[in-house]
């Protein structure tokens, strides 16, 4: 079970997108994070379907103001956004996308393109690196390129790139995923990668 850190100044945020608490894309994260913990780097894991984040309701404040006037927990969250320098995906696959809670995340980062693009504020953020861990029941060759083309697009709102990520096919049912070790495997060498390169970052 993936340890949830009440830290907002840990160097990796990770979004937990399951709205199903210890199932398979927990269980991946939690390899991830105690990888990452085993190297003294905190993560600080959200679980997106425990938090109030209402969907965007597209009323174009953050055009003029680059900021969300929905007063939610995407507020805080939006900092963190900026301040982390790993942020993690962690999803299922729901209909060849991720799920509603992470969509949602993605959709309110509306606001950061708005300053970004629209009104040209940098974000200021320091550099950093963006990784992906999904799982999904079925197969298919295809089966991720819907999430890994909004995933890019929106860590390239945060100015990041996606520099690492897990993809685990065919594992459904709670559980399932263990019986993947090379998945796991995976995860942990992901967890490893974001501390060497929080280690190696200045300023840390």
């Amino acid at each position: 079970m993936t340890k949830q850190l009440d830290r907002t100044n840990a160097p990796v945020l990770a979004l937990m997108g399951s709205p199903r608490r210890g199932g398979n894309t927990e269980l991946l994260l939690g390899e991830f994070t105690d990888a990452a913990n085993e190297q003294d780097v905190e993560v600080d894991t959200v679980v997106v379907a425990e938090r109030n984040i209402k969907p965007c309701s597209e009323r174009y404040t953050c055009l003029k103001a680059g900021r969300c006037d929905i007063p939610d927990d995407m507020v805080p969250l939006y900092d963190r956004l900026l301040q982390a320098r790993v942020v993690v995906v962690a999803t299922p696959i729901f209909f060849y996308g991720p799920t509603a809670q992470i969509k949602t995340v993605i959709d309110r980062c509306q606001a950061l393109w708005s300053r970004k693009y629209h009104l040209k504020q940098p974000l200021n953020r320091p550099p950093g690196k963006g990784y992906l861990i999904s799982v999904a029941a079925t197969k298919g060759p295809r089966l991720f390129d819907g999430l890994l083309m909004t995933v890019r697009y929106f860590l390239n709102v945060l100015d990041l790139n996606l520099d690492g990520q897990v993809l685990v096919r065919g594992a459904d049912l709670a559980g399932e995923v263990l019986e993947q070790p090379e998945a796991l495997a995976q995860a942990r060498e992901l967890g490893r990668q974001a501390a060497d390169f929080i280690r190696a970052a200045p300023g840390l």
